[in-house]
């Protein structure tokens, strides 16, 4: 599987939000544990699969995601 995994500081950038709205607003509400983030080993640290939560912006902007045409040879 490859996944991008971001810290919340690192999601905050990438989509323009504070840390802390990413914390007290978002998760756990329309980040899910276990479906956009996780806490790897058991600890306190979360990481944020961001494939999933890029999937899940795009789903509610109404905007399809993302995909590369096949190269089917010739031209």
């Amino acid at each position: 599987m490859n996944a991008t995994y971001l810290t919340t500081d690192e999601l905050a950038k990438r989509i323009k939000y504070e840390s802390r709205t990413i914390r007290e607003t978002l998760k756990d509400s329309v980040l899910l544990e276990g479906v956009h983030y996780f806490r790897p080993f058991g600890g306190r640290k979360i990481l944020y699969i961001w494939e999933r939560v890029e999937e899940l912006m795009l789903e509610h902007a109404g905007v399809a995601p993302l995909s590369y045409p096949i190269n089917k040879g010739g031209r």
